[in-house]
């Protein structure tokens, strides 16, 4: 498959449970833009800063029971969109690095599009919410995430004072390395010694 100028790398992923409904299109070309609703208003704005950021596309619609479940299969459909944006990976840089100060806070995100699932984030919030919701939610969302997306995800935030600049501080990082990692590099290879991912 050629990636000629003009072409858009799309990708969507439909969840369909007894607890959620989940539908999420992605477009990695851009714009960096987010419409729709998780029902939780901080994991919205950390979607948003994570389209904004990485100049991805994200079309999302969301509802279900709990908002754990909608918070974790949107996670879950989110990395699977992308996934499936990404084909077999031809022309990707495949790793992507940033670090991003936010006022108090520095935060830096390394990933890697190999197809290996592993995270490993440290966000050092001391309380139990942001916002309206629960930090092990938030950790939970960037845990599966990077868990359907297939990378290796490694989150630290270095230092800061405030928990929402933290997180945001963080994601922000994360947008920045997946919009390296997913660029196109004018090759045709897929970036791996075994030949594929």
């Amino acid at each position: 498959m050629s990636m000629g100028i003009g072409v858009k790398r799309e990708g969507a992923c439909d969840r369909k449970t007894r607890e959620v409904q989940i539908r999420a299109k992605v477009c990695l070309e851009g714009p960096g833009e987010f419409t729709g609703s998780t029902g939780s208003a901080f994991i919205d704005h950390m979607v948003r800063t994570l389209a904004k950021h990485s100049l991805i596309r994200i079309d999302l619609e969301a509802s279900g029971d709990l908002k754990h479940h909608i918070i974790e299969d949107t996670a879950l459909v989110l990395g699977e969109a992308i996934q499936a944006a990404l084909g077999e990976k031809r022309g990707i840089r495949r790793f992507g690095h940033a670090y991003v100060p936010m006022d108090d806070s520095l935060a830096r995100a390394v990933i890697d599009l190999g197809g290996r699932a592993y995270s490993r984030i440290r966000l050092g919030t001391r309380g139990e919410s942001i916002e309206d919701t629960k930090v092990e939610d938030i950790l939970h969302f960037l845990e599966a995430f990077a868990s359907s997306l297939k990378c290796n995800l490694h989150m630290k935030v270095l230092y800061g004072s405030n928990d929402h600049h933290k997180v945001e501080a963080a994601v922000k990082a994360l947008a920045l390395a997946l919009r390296d990692a997913v660029s196109l590099t004018g090759s045709m290879e897929v970036p791996s010694a075994k030949g594929e991912i």
